[in-house]
């Protein structure tokens, strides 16, 4: 393995892509393939990324460790490399978790000896450029931020402490996520007591937008099981700050019933989602 190589866990739809901006630049990426599915494996070979068998050999010389996870596996990720005695490198966790989760993760690195950058990434996949950014914070973000120069990610250097670039990152979320399971929820609503045509007849004349808003939802049901923990970290960040958390809890609770749509091999139908959520 390349010394002083970027190590990315782990590659799936947005960590390939951004791994293959950086592999665009001829920067050398590996990842660890032990235990990850033959779809993870041959998105990170279409990315230009070096397979690893195991976690140890993808920090051996690692310089970089870039997190890009669901976030539900964002400590335990950090732990493992923490916990690889000799790690001195920087760690990067571009996750969706609260700030405050963002610091615990710091200070476990910083103790081990490693070095920390908070990042949050809003947008889609970086395949083309204008559509993704990456907010940064920490004393090392205009480093991270100059691995992307030239790139289809573009990066943005925050001036907070370390938990601003995830604070940025949960308010977004609270409402693009939120808002998905919101009109989810009241479509399932208007569908048990009978009204859903005359709410879409209403919302026509009031709310042209929100029809076709409340069926992103279908699009994006394969996806759910990775915003459960995504809408209690949201949560967690309104209740540090002395506002409530329950709506993104019920959030969160939207999302787990849409879990059983996890890697269908097509969008499920309005209907499908409906009954997903009243559990019929």
């Amino acid at each position: 393995m390349t010394e002083s190589h970027i190590a990315l866990l782990h590659p799936g739809e947005m960590g390939a892509a951004v791994g293959r901006c950086l592999a665009g630049r001829g920067l050398p990426v590996s990842w660890v393939f032990d235990g990850r599915s033959a779809a993870t494996r041959a998105r990170a070979a279409a990315a230009g990324l070096e397979e690893c068998l195991t976690l140890e050999q993808a920090l051996d010389g690692a310089g970089i460790v870039l997190s890009i996870c669901p976030p539900h596996g964002a400590m335990e990720l950090a732990r493992a490399v923490a916990g690889r005695k000799g790690f001195r490198g920087l760690y990067v966790d571009a996750n969706a978790i609260a700030p405050s989760t963002a610091r615990d993760i710091a200070r476990l690195i910083e103790t081990a000896g490693g070095h920390f950058v908070d990042g949050g990434i809003i947008g889609p996949p970086p395949t083309s450029p204008g559509r993704t950014r990456f907010y940064v914070c920490g004393r090392a973000a205009p480093e991270v931020a100059g691995l992307f120069a030239a790139t289809d990610l573009e990066t943005i250097v925050l001036d907070g402490e370390v938990g601003a670039a995830s604070a940025l990152k949960m308010c977004f979320a609270a409402w693009n996520k939120g808002a998905t399971a919101l009109l989810a929820g009241i479509r399932a609503l208007a569908q048990a007591e009978g009204v859903d045509s005359g709410l879409l007849a209403e919302w026509r004349l009031s709310r042209p937008e929100l029809p076709a808003q409340s069926e992103v939802v279908t699009t994006q049901a394969r996806k759910a099981w990775r915003w459960v923990a995504e809408m209690d970290e949201i949560a967690a960040t309104f209740e540090a700050a002395g506002l409530p958390g329950g709506f993104h809890h019920a959030a969160a609770e939207i999302f787990e019933r849409l879990s059983g749509f996890k890697d269908g091999a097509s969008n499920p139908s309005l209907d499908e989602v409906t009954a997903a959520l009243l559990r019929r």
